[in-house]
């Protein structure tokens, strides 16, 4: 970074699903907010990576309407600062890298801006860095620059790049001879002899320039971009872009808007390991292994089987003499599958929803802006769940036309308000009933987490049966 030159400022595309993932990554809560290889979230991590403060600014989220209280909470708990843009719509990743431009120069005017994709996983964050110090030299004389990996073997799920001409004597930096697509097997091994590299769909630019090169080659999607950014509203510590201007930008990838088409084009060899965690066997791929190739993550047993993957949220799972396989449990759902097949969970994930299966979509536990819900058990006209609301965190105050509701307190201290009456406190073992048809509205003013357990009872119990009064979430 030059002598008085602007932070890098990281932006963070957020707004994906990943279905090749299921059954952890769902439409509600899709792979990049899901602990799949750690701790952390492929987001946490990727927040994490852009916090040295001597290289990086304040990162800029991109996501959607569904997407914003996950991406502000987990940001949250690894103690970065985030400011958190709403897509109204998905037009896919050149109209949401032209809105990152256009709201970096219009409130960080002269920065180079780091777009990177949310659900990648880095495994070696220093030698990430070094990469994007390479770059920025590039970057401030004008260049787009795409991280490009050194092959580890002939992939042929990814697109490649052909390096060119070496940059400022540096041969991990180069301009871009070509891009190609995803290659058959034959012709992948034969890129790596060339020293072809993957293609990560990661950039660093000027945000002017990138906003330049929009308005060559892709200027409508530029202007609605620019347009949606002047319009944008502030809600609840959100940035809205503009619905109407921001729908106008036609769908297509920011690789076919600019990427492809422009010659300021340069290239940086990544040396760190990395990996787009499309589908599970690249999660084993990027896992610690024992002596016979195996990977668990979370509660899981394998005996008497090599190069197999277990990955459990919450349940024992145990694989017994097999091999090459992928096991993933959840709550709801198990999948089992031969890794060289892992790409068919797409296929798997279609024939769900066509089957009309709320699993291939939603899980037990549905997070809220207050904290979540997790369905328990279910019967004809009665429903039991387990209700965990955040310090500070407020229901809406709602009402129901077809069901009661029985609460009981099982931790912390809960202020209830039902049909108008004074708030009053539940605590440890206390209950309360809020009849059909009752205003009601519940929330947490303590310091520790509120679990409750709620009864619902009635002829139809279905999600759509609330009417919201007042919300400080400003749902719908």
């Amino acid at each position: 970074m030059s002598q008085g030159s602007p932070k890098v400022v990281p932006v963070i595309l957020a707004g994906g699903s990943g279905t090749r993932l299921w059954p952890a990554s769902r439409d509600a809560f899709p792979k990049q907010f899901q602990p799949l290889t750690g701790d952390l979230s492929t987001y946490q991590e990727t927040l994490k990576r852009v916090a040295d403060p001597a290289l990086f600014d304040d990162p800029v989220v991109i996501t959607s309407d569904a997407f914003r209280f996950f991406a502000r909470r987990q940001a949250a708990d690894v103690g970065v600062n985030v400011t958190v843009v709403l897509e109204p719509a998905r037009r896919d990743s050149a109209a949401a890298v032209a809105a990152a431009a256009a709201y970096v120069e219009k409130t960080r005017p002269g920065s180079a801006v780091l777009a990177l994709a949310a659900d990648h996983v880095v495994l070696d964050d220093d030698v990430f860095r070094d990469a994007v110090r390479l770059g920025l030299k590039a970057a401030e004389a004008g260049k787009i620059v795409v991280f490009g990996l050194v092959p580890t073997e002939p992939k042929t799920a990814y697109g490649y790049i052909r390096p060119g001409t070496a940059l400022a004597d540096n041969d991990d930096l180069c301009l871009v001879d070509a891009f190609v697509e995803k290659p058959n097997a034959e012709t992948a091994l034969d890129y790596l002899r060339q020293g072809y590299l993957w293609n990560s769909g990661n950039f660093l630019f000027k945000a002017s320039h990138m906003l330049a090169e929009f308005g060559k080659y892709a200027p409508d999607i530029g202007a609605a971009a620019s347009e949606a950014v002047d319009k944008a509203s502030e809600d609840i510590g959100f940035v809205r872009l503009d619905p109407d201007a921001f729908s106008t930008a036609r769908k297509t990838s920011i690789d076919y808007a600019v990427i492809e088409k422009t010659s300021e084009i340069a290239v940086v060899k990544g040396r760190f390991r990395w990996s787009d965690v499309g589908a599970w066997d690249a999660i084993w791929q990027v896992s610690d292994h024992d002596g016979e190739g195996n990977a668990v993550h979370g509660d899981g047993v394998i005996l008497a089987s090599h190069d197999c993957l277990v990955h459990s949220q919450g349940i024992l799972t145990t694989v017994v003499g097999a091999e090459g396989l992928l096991v993933v449990a959840t709550p709801d759902a198990v999948m089992v599958a031969p890794r060289e097949q892992a790409q068919a969970v797409k296929g798997l994930v279609d024939a769900l929803k066509e089957g009309g299966r709320n699993e291939a979509t939603l899980h037990r536990r549905d997070y809220r802006p207050w904290g979540y819900i997790e369905a328990l058990v279910a019967g004809p006209r009665f429903s039991v769940k387990h209700i965990v609301v955040d310090p500070g965190g407020v229901l809406s105050l709602q009402r129901h036309q077809h069901r009661a509701e029985h609460w009981v307190v099982v931790n912390g201290t809960a202020t209830i308000e039902i049909d108008g009456e004074a708030p009053r406190l539940l605590t440890i073992n206390q209950s309360a009933y809020v009849p059909l048809g009752a205003k009601h509205r519940l929330s947490n003013r303590g310091k520790i987490p509120l679990e409750l357990i709620e009864v619902q009872s009635g002829a139809y119990l279905g999600d759509d049966d609330i009417e919201r009064i007042e919300d400080v979430y400003r749902r719908n």
